[in-house]
């Protein structure tokens, strides 16, 4: 079942067309890629799913019917323009947009002290925003984002302005919320997060959809049918070769002839970074 669906959606700005026909879907309980050069059109339909901005053509369904301010209230989105109010205490200001989102004072104290142990800054509540690092402030625009428990979590380049260990950990909690049932669309640029993370991706560029599907079905499809034989040679050097799949068989009896212990062979499979340049070249 999908949770989003983006039905032949077009949007311009004047002259600027934003999206030109978009249609694809999002399924329910996945972590959905959304993938495309800076100016693609990504933010775009990001604010038109969040109805922050209408589509000039087209509609966007939630569960089956025409999304409303009311569905919106299950979506918690981490826009990548970030954004908190620095002069008050880390507490005030998450307790504050915890409420927002529909959670009584109660609720949002003990969920937001669950995520302040989890996070390890449970000595911040009572600081000022303006005395927070980029990265800690980030920790907690994304707390924000998920306290509520959303159905659907919207999350663009969230791994900006962390570390490489605070972004394993924005990693980890990410695919545990997916256990736990959410829906996420990753807006991202970074191509390795992408590989571990998302069952699904779709690539816009230039306003237009360019690829959807399965992340491993991708890869499969714009792979170039090669196959890596790794072997260790007289010398015991290990050493790998690349050859077209047809030629697999011959290269593999001419190795063994030539005293050559066969290690392993394996498809090789093109990386999305590979993909997402190859394609978006293409395109231009």
């Amino acid at each position: 079942m999908s949770i989003i669906e983006v039905k032949d959606v077009c949007k311009s700005f004047g002259e600027k067309v934003a999206l030109d026909h978009v249609s694809l879907e999002i399924p329910e309980g996945k972590i959905f890629g959304l993938l495309g050069p800076n100016g693609a059109g990504k933010s775009t339909l990001i604010r038109i799913i969040n109805r922050i901005t209408i589509a000039s053509a087209g509609e966007i369904l939630f569960k089956g019917h025409p999304i409303t301010e009311e569905d919106v209230a299950q979506i918690g989105y981490l826009p990548e323009e970030r954004g908190l109010y620095r002069k008050m205490k880390v507490g005030d200001q998450c307790m504050y947009l915890a409420q927002l989102k529909g959670m009584s004072a109660r609720e949002a104290a003990i969920e937001l002290k669950k995520w302040f142990v989890r996070f390890d800054i449970a000595d911040w509540w009572n600081k000022k925003v303006e005395e927070l690092s980029k990265g800690m402030a980030q920790k907690l625009q994304f707390i924000t984002t998920v306290v509520h428990k959303p159905s659907l979590m919207i999350l663009d380049e969230p791994f900006s302005g962390f570390d490489p260990v605070n972004a394993e950990l924005i990693r980890g909690e990410i695919l545990r919320l997916k256990e736990e049932g959410a829906t996420i669309i990753l807006s991202t640029h970074n191509m390795e997060s992408v590989e571990a993370l998302c069952d699904n991706i779709a690539l816009i560029n230039k306003a237009r959809l360019v690829v959807t599907g399965g992340t491993d079905d991708i890869r499969r499809q714009h792979g170039e049918d090669n196959v890596e034989i790794e072997y260790t040679d007289a010398t015991l050097d290990r050493k790998t070769l690349v050859v077209a799949r047809p030629e697999v068989n011959a290269k593999l009896t001419e190795l063994i002839g030539q005293g050559v212990t066969i290690n392993s062979f394996k498809e090789v499979i093109p990386r999305m970074n590979d993909i997402f340049i190859k394609l978006v070249t293409e395109e231009e």
